[in-house]
């Protein structure tokens, strides 16, 4: 039984939607219907929504002031907000809808467990929803939410809803998302977001709330390739522990014991772990995403960037990366221009070799003729670093199938990758 709020499990997912198809009231139904909201906060909103005249709660005033601030050039790329139920824990990545916001989307959604993607039951599919849908894809988040808003304005129509689900399955269908869930809902009337909506008796799936609560997470991190990439080696130079020497990181992926053989890259070295260490005590075993320090049985030179793996399961050791990227800053990239690939905890200096297409991420067609890159483009890319990586394809490991390219001159990431 988990018993305390430091224990539940946490479900990080991301919002997506086209204008004005009621994302902020959405959140802020949530908020608000799971009563995650402080009483201050509801007062002032009701004010203001009085003050507008409204004959309702207007509960995207809980979720539009950041949204104030992003129009004044204020940058907040993405909104994060965090709530809790007595079953889990959540943090919310609210990223905007428009095209020129696709870097944000994938930030936001690079650590996501689920993608909500928000469809106007009025309109349907737009280019905006298969836009993100094929974000969601292309960072292989596992579970996808459609949830068909506004259905108090098409007077709750199952025909409506259903004509969605089926465009919505016929361009997914070409995607690759494991697991997809629609709920119909009306975020302003709260039909099926907390509680089981009454004008819609058509519906027998579960509320929005529900599948949040319920959706099985735990073969989201994948436990079979041990990989733990050096953060920090901790030596204490004290009487008691004068013979230490740990290291400490957070577990990519993989679970580890006592007895394990294990091989450090890059030195190809091989020992076995001695113990697993955390600031509670030791463990029998620890597994993605715990933060722990392992003690080896041999002594060995380990330091920040190597990478404890098991000795009969081991990544690609390569200085050739092909991936997919997205690219995050105004100024393109110059042709075989030097930047750092930032890799778990490792880094290395690299240049990118060749573009081989960008993508068209509404029609998901290759780009070929034209592979300038600009900002926010998707591209399949070849680089050539100066020191090996140890990587997994992003497909089969999020946390090694990852990295990011930072600018040697000002220091700023300009780009976002999976590896291929």
């Amino acid at each position: 039984m988990q018993d305390t709020y430091f224990d539940m499990e946490l479900l990080r997912f991301t919002t997506a939607g086209s204008v004005d198809d009621g994302k902020s009231t959405l959140i802020g139904r949530l908020l608000y219907d799971s009563k995650t909201i402080f009483e201050d906060q509801l007062e002032a909103v009701e004010k203001s929504s009085k003050h507008k005249g409204l004959e309702h709660v207007d509960l995207s005033l809980l979720t539009d002031g950041l949204k104030a601030e992003r129009e004044q050039g204020i940058t907040i790329d993405v909104a994060y907000r965090y709530f809790a139920t007595p079953k889990r824990k959540f943090i919310i990545a609210d990223t905007p809808g428009h095209i020129q916001y696709t870097r944000n989307m994938v930030t936001g959604a690079s650590t996501a467990n689920l993608a909500l993607v928000l469809v106007d039951a009025r309109k349907g599919i737009l280019e905006q929803t298969r836009r993100h849908a094929f974000i969601a894809s292309l960072l292989k988040i596992p579970h996808l939410v459609l949830c068909v808003n506004k259905m108090d304005l098409v007077d709750y129509d199952q025909e409506a809803y259903e004509r969605i689900v089926m465009e919505f399955k016929r361009f997914a269908a070409k995607l690759e998302v494991p697991d997809i869930h629609f709920v119909p809902i009306s975020a302003l009337k709260g039909d099926n977001v907390v509680t089981r909506s009454e004008s819609m008796p058509w519906f027998d799936g579960a509320t929005l709330l529900y599948l949040l609560e319920n959706i099985y997470i735990g073969s989201d991190y994948n436990h079979i390739d041990c990989r733990f990439p050096v953060q920090y080696v901790i030596r204490p130079h004290t009487d008691e522990h004068h013979d230490y020497r740990g290291y400490a990181g957070r577990i990519a992926s993989g679970i580890f014991k006592p007895g394990d053989e294990v091989t450090v890259l890059p030195s190809g070295f091989n020992s076995k772990i001695k113990s697993i260490d955390t600031v509670n005590g030791s463990l029998e075993e620890a597994f993605a995403p715990m933060s722990v320090s392992l003690t080896l049985e041999d002594d060995i030179d380990v330091s920040r960037g190597d990478m404890i793996v098991r000795t009969n399961n081991q990544p690609e050791v390569t200085q050739d990366i092909d991936l997919m990227i997205c690219w995050l800053h105004p100024k393109p990239p110059v042709p075989r221009a030097k930047y750092y690939v930032q890799h778990t905890s490792r880094e290395a200096r690299t240049i990118i070799k060749d573009v081989v297409y960008k993508m068209n991420i509404n029609t998901l067609h290759r780009i070929t003729d034209n592979v300038e890159i600009q900002m926010n483009d998707i591209a399949r890319v070849r680089l050539r670093t100066t020191q090996p990586l140890f990587v997994d394809s992003y497909r089969k490991n999020r946390f090694t199938g990852s990295l990011i390219l930072v600018d040697e001159a000002t220091n700023e990431t300009v780009a976002a990758g999976m590896i291929i």
